[in-house]
């Protein structure tokens, strides 16, 4: 075991004494629970820190790594010029987390000259950085640093970046603390930095018991929009974090969370105990520990099936709960965040719910005509969703619909088409039957029939 601890903090500048000054008061609570990670910090005696954050250069399509050999800032920018650092890059630690990547197939982008100076990038440390530094350094920990960016990736991606720092950090044999940069919502309050939306302590609240159970899945699986409303800037950090503690039990520890100016700020230490990995196959133990449900589980296991060996799966005897019902079902497949494949049944058409999601879960994979077969190479790179249908019902117009609870099937003659609920972009009734028209061929102005179902969506 090298990664040795997890924190999670978060980088407000106003937790800086020389910065905050007479604002202090109102982050009392945090301020005392970031000393307290400092001293478990300096317990377990980092070799190296490695500091994932919001703030640093964030690419779309890959997590940013910094790759000079000295990493230098201040906070000259809030007004403290005098408090600045200079930190030796582990380079070492850098080459080893970019060869372990390649591995588990997730993207990476140097920050070299070259591509800070296409992208318009400063060298300097940002505070989502220096803010956690500064509190390791009052306690006097020395250590070399790695500087992290998050990615606009699928959590599955971000959550395998932390299996690879975990790896390159058992290879290198050092003692390597992850940390996860990481403010909560930016809403909480009509005078907070974002404006107000009373998601954000939805969202706060939902990461934060996550967080205090280490419910990989909670975290991971949260839903994007809700996050997006929320204004946050952390999620992803916690969930990389949480993926170099892959297959550990994680005895985890939430100091303090507070809300002042409106922002959400968590305090959290995540200290690994025993390794629960290592038993049945590798799809098996990632499923397990990134909480996947029984029926992603499934519908994994049978494109990878057809995709490897050719051969359906066999339906799982017994059955597990719920799956001996017959239902429609949807299987979905996403690679870095973008559809790969989508087919499944409005009506059942298999004895039950296990054998639909095994059938169309291949359909999905090599029978989309919209994409090419999924090859085997791509299989650790995707993302499945699995929607089981209720029952269709008629429906007199578009009042009747909900864009987030309910599918909808518009017919017109033998044309039919069906959009299901709670997509991405799609937030309007309107917006749902309109796509769904495209997708029949039927022209704006014809007469149409409209059914609306529901559905419980599986991840």
């Amino acid at each position: 075991m090298s990664v040795v601890l997890g924190a999670i903090v978060p980088h407000p500048p106003i937790i800086i004494p020389e910065v905050g000054r007479q604002e202090l008061s109102k982050v009392a609570a945090t301020r005392e629970a970031m000393q307290k990670v400092a001293r478990r910090v300096k317990e377990v005696g980092p070799e190296a820190l490695v500091v994932i954050s919001p703030h640093s250069p964030v690419f779309r399509d890959a997590v940013s790594l910094a790759v000079q050999p000295k990493l230098q800032g201040s906070f000259a920018p809030f007004g403290a010029p005098r408090v600045s650092y200079t930190v030796a890059n582990d380079l070492e630690l850098v080459r080893e987390i970019r060869v372990a990547c390649r591995e588990l197939e997730v993207p990476v982008a140097e920050l070299t000259d070259a591509v800070q100076e296409r992208f318009g990038i400063r060298e300097e440390l940002d505070h989502g950085v220096l803010v956690p530094l500064y509190y390791f350094r009052e306690e006097g920990i020395v250590a070399s640093l790695v500087v992290v960016g998050i990615a606009l990736l699928p959590p599955e991606v971000l959550y395998n970046f932390g299996r690879a720092l975990a790896l390159a950090s058992a290879r290198r044999g050092k003692r390597v603390v992850v940390v996860a940069s990481s403010d909560l919502s930016h809403r909480l309050t009509p005078d907070a930095p974002a404006g107000y939306d009373e998601k954000g302590r939805v969202f706060d609240a939902e990461i934060t018991e996550a967080v205090r159970k280490w419910n990989v899945r909670g975290i991971t699986g949260i839903d994007p929009r809700l996050a997006e409303q929320a204004g946050e800037c952390g999620w992803r950090s916690i969930i990389m974090l949480s993926g170099s503690l892959d297959g550990f039990m994680v005895e985890s520890q939430v100091l303090s969370y507070e809300g002042p100016f409106g922002v959400g700020y968590m305090v959290a230490v995540l200290t690994p105990g025993e390794y629960l990995g290592g038993k049945g196959g590798e799809a098996e133990k990632q499923g397990r520990v990134r909480g996947e449900s029984e029926y992603v589980k499934l519908a994994r296991r049978s494109l990878e099936t057809y995709v490897r060996e050719g051969k359906r799966l066999d339906v799982p005897h017994p059955l597990p709960p719920g799956m001996e019902r017959r239902a429609g079902a949807f299987v979905s497949l996403k690679k870095h965040g973008m559809l790969r494949g989508c087919i499944g049944t409005v009506e059942p058409t298999q004895d039950n719910l296990a054998a639909e999601i095994i059938a169309n879960a291949v359909s999905a994979g090599v029978h989309d005509p919209r994409f090419h077969p999924v090859q085997a190479d791509e299989l650790s790179q995707l993302t499945y969703s699995v929607d089981v249908l209720s029952p269709a019902e008629p429906i007199a117009g578009v009042e009747e619909l909900d864009p987030y609870r309910y599918g909808v099937i518009v017919k017109s003659g033998r044309r039919t088409g069906l959009l299901l609920p709670n997509l991405e972009g799609v937030t309007t009734a309107g917006e749902q039957v309109e796509i769904a028209s495209q997708k029949a061929g039927i022209r704006p102005g014809e007469p149409v029939e409209l059914y609306r179902f529901g559905v419980e969506r599986y991840y």
